[in-house]
């Protein structure tokens, strides 16, 4: 459904509100960074289908996030506003220095293009962050996943998918 349009000076301090969002990221602020969101704060991490809700769930994420990339940059390389929301595109880097998801540090560089959508609240503070990215990238810059092409790739999947393997395997000799 859309919404009406929105004025031109409202457009410009959302897309001001979303600037200063994310050069707080840059700064590892977390106060800050959660002093751009309104009292509907919500963050998605999609890829993960993972929803924080609330100031407390949208700081549980936050921290999370700077722990294990304590040297998190965000490049944005495209902006695009619309009446609803301002979508940009960014190039994520860092360092895993710290536990992720149940992975501990591996010291490993990331770097990963991300899409994310801006929400607003009708004081025209943050109300969503919603993130869209390729997790598979991240874990194979993680080191922990592998192409399955690759002779590494071949021996993760037949070590942990022993009975994928041998349904695969029948079949294929089924069809001889």
């Amino acid at each position: 459904m859309a919404s009406a349009p929105i004025a031109n000076d409202r457009r410009a301090v959302r897309i001001a509100i979303v600037e200063q969002h994310i050069r707080l990221e840059n700064e590892h602020d977390l106060e800050g960074v959660l002093r751009t969101f309104g009292d509907t704060a919500r963050y998605d991490d999609e890829p993960w289908g993972e929803h924080y809700e609330g100031r407390n769930g949208v700081r549980q994420f936050y921290e999370q996030l700077m722990k294990a990339l304590p040297d998190l940059e965000i490049e944005v390389q495209r902006r695009h506003v619309a009446d609803d929301a301002v979508l940009v595109e960014v190039m994520i880097r860092g360092t895993h220095l710290g536990g992720w998801r149940g992975l501990p540090a591996t010291g490993r560089r990331v770097e990963f293009p991300l899409c994310g959508v801006y929400t607003f609240d009708a004081d025209d503070r943050l109300a969503g962050e919603k993130i869209y990215y390729d997790r598979g990238t991240v874990l194979r810059q993680l080191g922990i996943f592998h192409e399955p092409l690759s002779l590494l790739g071949q021996i993760c999947i037949f070590a942990t998918h022993p009975a994928t393997i041998a349904r695969a395997m029948a079949r294929k000799l089924l069809r001889r």
